[in-house]
């Protein structure tokens, strides 16, 4: 497995259980610095369970290790700004604006009023929501809030003192095709220019080709393949875990696109 230089993140005999059943079963998985990683599965196959357990809302068994230290020690205000996790699902029940929401992204950081002013305007544009400022939350589009709800996450990382650690559900799945791929991009230049971990849940394989540089493949609540994409997503393995034999019908930049 290729990690960056450091090991951010590191999964080891991780399990949960209903009574008896296991949910969740990870041997082992590392996330490195600068590293982006895709999570893919068939729906129920344990893929927003592992991201509930990597950001501390799931009781389990087994080692969490985040920058060589149990994810159970670290200060929740340090947690805070060193791990932040975008839920596939954010329910507000009051009418505050968009950028009112960014702003709750400030909470575990130590800005003054005009640094974080200028922060919630940059990472609104960031996450081209900027246009967004003043209006009210509640009357976005889906696509809408989910990029304000990422514009805070990101804010809320901007005082990470070592690379942050990005975990992201289904962070496309409400965005038309142009922001499909402007999240992505914006995922993976965290990565490449200021060594972030991201680890996000992926339904579009091609996606996970295209932007990710580890592939980790769930099936029945188990961590059942992982490793390069192009070597862990192939015909095989897709019909294995879908039940559904894909087209191969080509190559983009050396990378296989399916159908």
């Amino acid at each position: 497995m290729e990690l960056g230089p450091t090991a951010m993140l590191e999964l080891t005999n991780l399990r949960s259980q209903h009574g008896k059943v296991p949910h969740l079963v990870v041997e082992q998985l590392s996330i490195g610095t600068g590293m982006m990683v895709g999570v893919a599965g068939p729906n129920g196959s344990g893929k927003s369970t592992l991201l509930r357990a990597i950001g501390g809302d799931l009781p389990v068994t087994g080692d969490i290790l985040f920058y060589q230290r149990s994810l159970r020690q670290w200060d929740p205000l340090d947690r805070a700004r060193h791990l932040a996790a975008l839920p596939q699902f954010s329910q507000i029940g009051f009418s505050f604006t968009a950028d009112e929401i960014v702003a709750m992204g400030m909470i575990p950081l130590s800005l003054s009023r005009q640094e974080g002013r200028q922060q919630v305007a940059a990472l609104m544009k960031d996450t081209d929501c900027h246009h967004l400022m003043g209006r009210a939350f509640p009357s976005l589009s889906g696509g809408e809030k989910q990029r304000v709800h990422l514009a805070r996450v990101l804010l809320q990382l901007s005082q990470a003192t070592q690379p942050p650690l990005l975990v992201l559900d289904e962070p496309t799945s409400a965005q038309d095709l142009k922001q499909q791929h402007r999240i992505l991009a914006l995922a993976r230049s965290l990565c490449r220019q200021r060594g972030y971990g991201v680890i996000a849940v992926l339904h579009d394989l091609n996606h996970v080709l295209r932007y990710c540089d580890h592939c980790v493949l769930m099936k029945e609540g188990r961590l059942s393949a992982q490793g390069k994409p192009g070597d862990v997503l192939t015909q095989n393995t897709i019909e294995a875990h879908w039940e559904y034999r894909p087209q191969l019908v080509g190559h983009m930049e050396s990378i296989p696109v399916f159908v």
